[in-house]
């Protein structure tokens, strides 16, 4: 693939990342059991984000703030402003500015979207979502952040290789333009036109000059900027870099910063310090304060731009209050959800996008999940979260706020809900999850990954088969969790360890960057070819389908919105049978695990479905060469705010 359509997709691929945590014991493996401790939550732990939003004279002073900094450098740019929610609130194209931008060649050779050209429109609106996406009322992260948690070590330098991959290995692969759940922008507008979270054109960016946009202390949204046609990474957090991009970035933030409290510098991840900004208001050419208001530029500074799938152009827009029915995430009903905490996707008319249901595969299964059941799993899963101390939230000791999906063996959401603060990037991702271990878990996945129409696609089943040393392997012998397909998909194996094979659903490390990572990025590139045509006019727009491999039946693919490959989800069985899994995304990865592997756990003690037996989850195999135990889940060691207990997943 070559030419503009190669560049585009790469660009998705150059992501973002976050998320980490601390050790903790994998489910299964010790003998030493601990009592279930689910003490009654109270109606209500946690605080609902305030009524913010940017006007459009917000928009326009963001704008303005890049210009001037912009100018300074005599480096025109490309400015995008979104809200929390991903709604593209203007797109400003400086006279001058680059068109497109590259996404990094890669070290062998342009694999996957490696050198791929896309719009630049597109780059500066994926970091502006990502800015908003990371982050929340407790963390502020930025593009910045995401390039130190999506690399092959953690933290990224020369003086770190042996070390494992970042924590949010992976997550430049969600909010995708092909995702079935993230919202399209709709040019006639009205209450479903506003609904988020609205998808990225490149997915999560790892290009520094993305940033969270806050107003009175509350997450409204984001901006991003485009200017060196460069959309790659930062391969070393050593040094202090002096980017462009991130300066005009920066200072557009000026008056719409996060409290220094909850910025990601703020925020370990074992035990290593995370990374904002290398902008400071220091190293900026000009004072924000004195930039020529919007309305004043000169009709020779730029224009506002049309950007095809995603911004009308024409006018300034104003963003939409976060919790709102318009946004598109707002409180559950009672009727919705028994906790009085919970937040669901609505369709901006009053209704639920992913109601609680039973599970639609009953002539696979023959016994589907029940929407009684699916309910116990989501509110297990819910206790699990409102008792547990979060990782990447600031204040210390806050609790953990993520996003929680259950799917069935088809794929099929049967029920979504979230904390009321929880990133909004863990929306999509907790689909990706759970959909990932349900795939791999299931009979199908060797066929349907057979059944696509990319001989690279089709080659990982043979290269999972040969590593595992198995011919039948990929036939739902083994019970996988994300932390397992994420062992799988690195491009060391074991994790980190330098000179070893790559995993056999990774790259190679002379192949592997964050736009080529291997059966996760192979599966979306006709996808994300097909979408940055469109958003440069040519050709029709992907479908809601992140993969080409067989429908589980039509019109439903049960990897609808791509795969995700860090932790946090884990397959749900009846009586030995896959039936469905639990996917969490939006705090640190041992949270994510804890909170899917407990949620089923304790359900289980309610109603007629449990975790995987022992005996066929995957941290029973030992693979590869040099030969390693794969991983299941790994908790933290004492999670929770209300008890002492430890190891609460040993023996379960």
């Amino acid at each position: 693939m070559t030419g503009p359509i190669r560049s585009s997709l790469l660009a998705c691929a150059a992501a973002l990342v976050l998320a980490g945590c601390g050790g903790g014991g994998g489910g299964g493996s010790s003998t030493t059991a601990t009592t279930p401790t689910t003490p009654t939550t109270p109606s209500t732990v946690y605080a609902v984000p305030g009524a913010e939003a940017l006007t459009a004279g917000d928009v326009q002073q963001v704008i303005a703030q890049a210009v001037a900094e912009s100018k300074a450098r005599g480096l025109p740019a490309v400015i995008a402003v979104t809200d929390r929610v991903g709604n593209v609130l203007a797109v400003y194209s400086m006279t001058g500015a680059r068109a497109t931008a590259t996404l990094r060649p890669g070290p062998g050779g342009n694999l996957d979207a490696q050198g791929v050209v896309a719009p630049a429109a597109a780059a500066a609106i994926a970091k502006a979502i990502t800015g908003a996406y990371l982050s929340s009322g407790g963390n502020a992260f930025s593009t910045r952040t995401a390039s130190m948690i999506v690399q092959p070590n953690f933290p990224p330098s020369p003086a770190t290789v042996g070390l494992e991959s970042g924590p949010l290995f992976g997550v430049q692969f969600s909010s995708l333009p092909c995702s079935d759940l993230t919202a399209r922008f709709i040019p006639a507008g009205g209450a479903s036109g506003l609904i988020g979270p609205k998808r990225s054109p490149l997915g999560l960016a790892a290009d520094p000059g993305g940033f969270p946009l806050y107003k009175n202390g509350v997450l409204v949204g984001g901006v991003g900027v485009m200017a060196d046609g460069d959309y790659g990474f930062d391969s070393n957090v050593l040094d202090v870099e002096d980017d462009a991009e991130e300066a005009m970035a920066f200072a557009a933030t000026n008056g719409f910063a996060p409290p220094d409290t909850i910025r990601a510098e703020r925020i370990t991840v074992d035990g290593t310090a995370l990374r904002y900004s290398d902008a400071t208001a220091a190293s900026l050419k000009v004072s924000p304060s004195s930039a020529t208001p919007f309305a004043s530029l000169p009709a020779a500074t730029g224009a506002l731009v049309a950007v095809n799938g995603y911004y009308p152009g024409g006018a300034v827009l104003a963003g939409q209050v976060y919790g709102s029915e318009t946004s598109g995430v707002r409180p559950s009903t009672a009727a919705e959800f028994s906790s009085r905490d919970a937040f669901v996707l609505t369709n901006g008319s009053g209704q639920n996008r992913y109601p609680i249901k039973g599970g639609t595969d009953a002539a696979e299964v023959q016994t589907p999940l029940t929407a009684a059941e699916v309910t116990a799993v989501l509110e297990e899963a819910f206790k699990t979260m409102s008792r547990s101390r979060g990782q990447i939230r600031q204040p210390n000791d806050s609790r953990a706020q993520v996003s929680m999906a259950v799917v069935d063996t088809r794929g099929v959401i049967l029920g979504l809900v979230r904390a009321p603060d929880a990133p909004v990037f863990g929306i999509d991702v907790s689909v990706q999850k759970a959909r990932t271990v349900s795939f791999f878990s299931s009979p199908f996945a060797a066929g349907d990954l057979n059944g696509d129409p990319s001989s690279d696609v089709r080659s990982f089943v043979q290269k999972v088969r040969s590593f595992f040393g198995d011919a039948t392997a990929l036939t739902g012998k083994t019970a996988f969790g994300d932390r397992s397909i994420g062992n799988l998909a690195r491009p060391y194996f074991p994790d980190g360890q330098v000179g070893t094979q790559n995993g056999p659903l990774s790259r190679p490390i002379s192949q592997w960057s964050p736009f080529s990572t291997g059966l996760q990025s192979a599966l979306v590139l006709t996808n994300i070819a097909q979408h940055l045509g469109f958003v440069g006019g040519a050709g029709s727009d992907t479908a809601q389908r992140c993969s080409m491999i067989p429908d589980a039946t039509p019109g439903q693919n049960r990897l609808q919105n791509g795969i995700q490959i860090f932790p946090g989800a884990v397959p749900i069985y009846r009586a030995g049978k896959l039936v469905g899994a639990i996917g969490i995304s939006g705090d640190g990865i041992d949270q994510d695990d804890m909170t899917a592997f407990l949620g089923v756990y304790n359900a289980a003690q309610r109603v007629g479905i449990t975790n995987a037996d022992p005996a066929i989850r995957a941290d029973q195999l030992v693979v590869g060469n040099p030969s390693a135990r794969l991983r299941y889940v790994s908790c933290p060691f004492a999670p929770f705010l209300d008890t002492a207990d430890q190891n609460v997943c040993q023996g379960k």
